[in-house]
Parts: C-alpha cells; sequence; structure tokens
C-alpha cells in the first residue's frame, strides 16, 4: 500500500516503487488531492482501483504531511457523488434493464448482481442508497436503479454524500492512522504489493468460476 512512497522517501527522493500502488501514489503526488477526487470518481463508475487502495493511501499521505487531510475527505467524497451521479443519469436515461443488459456483457460482470442491487434498492430504497454506498460491489451499482426509478435528486444527492463520506472517513482514518505507525509500514511495505495483487488475482478467478457455473446451471 505504501511502497511506493517509502521507495521514494528512503532513497531520497528517487523513483517511486512500480506496481499498481506505485502507480496510485504517482498519480496522487503529481495531482495531489485533485488526483484522489480523480481516482475516486473512476473507481465509482468502473472500478479500476479500488478505493480501499486509494483512500487508504491518501490518508497515509496526509498523515506524512505531503497532503491535507480534510481536503482529501471533501474532494474524495465530492468525486464519489460525482461517479454516482453518472450512473444514476446513465440509469434515469436508458432505464434500468436497458443499463443492466448492456453492462452484463462486460467481461467477469454478472447480471444477477446488478439485479441483485436493483432489489435491495426497491425495498429499501433511500436507506439502501446509504448503506449501499458501504459495501463493495454494491457501492456504485446503487446508483443505477436509483436513477431508473427516478428517484429524487435532491434525495437522491443526500443519502449518496451522506453514505461516501462515511465510507471515506473510515479508510483514510485507517490510512492516517498508519502512518503513525511508520515503523511498522516501513518494515513491511514490501509485501503490499504482493497481498493486494493476490487479492484481485483471486478475485478474478472467483468472478470466472461463479460465471460459469451459472452458465451451466442456466
Amino acid at each position: 500500500m505504501i511502497g511506493g512512497v517509502l521507495g521514494a522517501q528512503n532513497s531520497g527522493g528517487g523513483p517511486s516503487q512500480g506496481g499498481l500502488t506505485g502507480m496510485i501514489s504517482d498519480v496522487m503526488t503529481a495531482l495531489g488531492e485533485i488526483g484522489v477526487g480523480f481516482l475516486v470518481l473512476l473507481e465509482t463508475v468502473f472500478p479500476p482501483i479500488p478505493s480501499e487502495v486509494v483512500l487508504p493511501l491518501a490518508g497515509f499521505l496526509s498523515q506524512q504531511g505531503q497532503m491535507n487531510a480534510v481536503l482529501v475527505f471533501v474532494i474524495a467524497t465530492i468525486g464519489s457523488y460525482a461517479g454516482a451521479l453518472v450512473l444514476y443519469f446513465l440509469g434515469a436515461k436508458l432505464g434500468e434493464e436497458r443499463v443492466v443488459r448492456g453492462l452484463s456483457k462486460l467481461p467477469l460482470v454478472d447480471r444477477e448482481d446488478f439485479e441483485r442491487a436493483a432489489g435491495w434498492f426497491h425495498r429499501h430504497g433511500r436507506s439502501a442508497v446509504f448503506f449501499g454506498r458501504l459495501i463493495p460491489g454494491v457501492r456504485s451499482l446503487i446508483s443505477l436503479p436509483a436513477g431508473a426509478e427516478h428517484m429524487p435528486l435532491v434525495t437522491f444527492s443526500i443519502f449518496t454524500a451522506a453514505g461516501s463520506a462515511v465510507w471515506n472517513a473510515l479508510l483514510i482514518g485507517l490510512g492516517y492512522f498508519l502512518g503513525t505507525q511508520y515503523h511498522l509500514v516501513d518494515q513491511y511495505s514490501q509485501y503490499f504489493d504482493i497481498v493486494l495483487y493476490g487479492a484481485i488475482a483471486a478475485l478474478i478467478i472467483w468472478l470466472v468460476v461463479r460465471r460459469v457455473r451459472r452458465r451451466r446451471e442456466a
């Protein structure tokens, strides 16, 4: 998680560590707090980079004095809301069925995930929007049925922003706490990318196996 930052600090400003965390660190170094918001927006719309990596790293950098923690929180929450708003308007424009049918054709994306998020929204309404922002895998999807059902934009905005704020505060706070344990982070930083890539590989394998099983059952 922090390997890229530590690599730069320990080498006296040399090049940062490679890998996914190194790339994220480079974006934040180049763009500062705005880079955090940009990455979180991307994660909300496309999920290429998990916020579980971006936000703790931003919190760590804040504790090290390279970013402003309050500004990181505010811009990350704006990025989360902006990404959710894109999906809300996509759902409102195309309708739930067309969006689900189109997105379910993407690799490793399962139609049942969309249907589960939609069913949760239909049962719980506003609370689903709030709590959905706290659940990985549902965070983005919950905005689609909210838009398709034309949930009032003000209501959607309030509950989305509130849920995003809680999620962002927890992860940024985690990274900030890690910054206070610098000696432990320094000791184990070389393993962060290994663990991260292992988790991503396990997730991809699980998605592939699940899709194959469901196709066989169908």
